[in-house]
């Protein structure tokens, strides 16, 4: 126990006891006395980690189900095939593709441009895409911030992952959620 922080070690033996077998909670109770640790400062971690359980459950309640995530959905792949079957076959007139094997490789890797040039922006940008704009929602991350690029990149990547569509008949988060440690939740949040 001695590699923990003092908050961790006051999280053990406070809110997250059950957590623990007692050998853990008695040692943690030691290296607490070893360290001297006051009281003060179990109140304020003890507040801290109340306030954010209190967030965690707010986020938690107003995540959206699958049927509006499958509304997001739609709506986005619209915009995005509009987009691309507006665009794409102009760009094709201008370049030197002469084989299938160009022709699919340049359509394959214009579609992830495109999934990328829409979501990355906007889901980083607004915390919302034109789908998320209609349903009321917004991208969050799992403590109810906004999500950094980092984590909007990695989602938006994550959606190219097979099958990534019907990992929401399982969970309440798809994959491309999971991974990148985000949710879609109402906008009122």
């Amino acid at each position: 126990m001695s590699n923990k922080t003092d908050e961790e070690l006051i999280k053990i033996v406070t809110v997250n006891r059950t957590k623990y077998q007692e050998s853990a909670i008695d040692a943690a109770e030691k290296e607490i006395d070893l360290r001297q640790i006051d009281a003060s400062k179990f109140e304020k971690i003890t507040a801290k980690v109340e306030l954010e359980n209190q967030v965690i459950k707010k986020i938690e309640n107003n995540t959206v189900g699958a049927r509006i995530r499958f509304v997001n959905f739609i709506i986005d792949f619209i915009v995005i095939f509009i987009l691309y079957c507006i665009i794409v076959p102009v760009l094709e007139t201008f370049l030197p593709l002469v084989g299938r094997a160009q022709l699919s490789i340049y359509r394959l890797g214009s579609l992830v441009f495109f999934v990328a040039l829409y979501y990355i922006p906007l889901e980083y940008g607004f915390q919302k895409t034109l789908g998320k704009i209609i349903t009321k929602t917004k991208v969050v991350t799992l403590e109810g911030n906004k999500p950094e690029l980092i984590d909007i990149i990695s989602r938006t990547f994550c959606r190219l992952i097979p099958f990534d569509r019907f990992s929401f008949f399982y969970s309440r988060n798809g994959f491309h959620d999971a991974i990148s440690r985000t949710k879609v939740v109402k906008d009122n949040v």
